[in-house]
């Protein structure tokens, strides 16, 4: 993962340079976060667990966890059918496997089960990027001299803490119409 241009406008005035973000603390240390996550393997201790806790229902994983063919898949019917929830796995190639869930009362509280599903699984990627150092920021650079090939270039604008390169190169690509179209506008 390296720094590098995406994209450039059409008339050269304007453009994006993406670059790593390492500095982006973990996700899960954010205190508006909602879903809960059980660690289920650390694969002997190489990872940290994903949360301390385990939430609300944590107890409940703990009774069945040493089912290591079926507890998964009980814990999860169990919060859809006790707790009217949902729960995502995530087995990441370089992470603790866990589970990540919300009952029903959370999502209610969050945005009425809308997008409750979505909710749980941006969080999820959020996680599984920053722990594969996936986060990205970006600079929009304006051209001193349009066309010249020597042209120097002066930083205009930055964003970082994107979590994930696809959401990183979609939102820079928008902020690069954004700069162009003000500059043509303002011309």
């Amino acid at each position: 993962m390296s720094e590098r241009i995406i994209a450039t406008t059409d008339d050269g005035r304007f453009r994006v340079r993406l670059f790593p973000d390492p500095n982006m603390p973990n996700p899960r240390e954010d205190p508006d976060t909602h879903v809960h996550v059980i660690t289920i393997d650390t694969h002997l201790g190489q990872h940290r667990p994903v949360d301390r806790d385990g939430g609300p229902l944590a107890d409940a994983w703990h009774r069945i966890c040493w089912n290591r063919w079926k507890g998964v898949e009980i814990f999860t019917r169990y919060v859809e059918i006790m707790h009217g929830g949902i729960v995502l796995e995530s087995t990441p190639d370089s992470g603790p496997r866990s589970l990540w869930y919300m009952t029903h009362e959370e999502l209610i509280d969050l945005d009425f089960g809308l997008l409750s599903e979505a909710y749980v699984e941006a969080e999820k990627e959020d996680y599984e990027s920053w722990l594969a150092k996936d986060v990205w920021g970006f600079s929009i650079e304006q051209a001193a001299a349009p066309g010249d090939a020597t042209t120097e270039w002066k930083q205009i604008y930055t964003e970082t803490g994107h979590y994930g390169g696809a959401y990183a190169r979609a939102d820079a690509r928008k902020k690069l119409e954004f700069f162009a179209k003000r500059a043509a506008n303002n011309t």
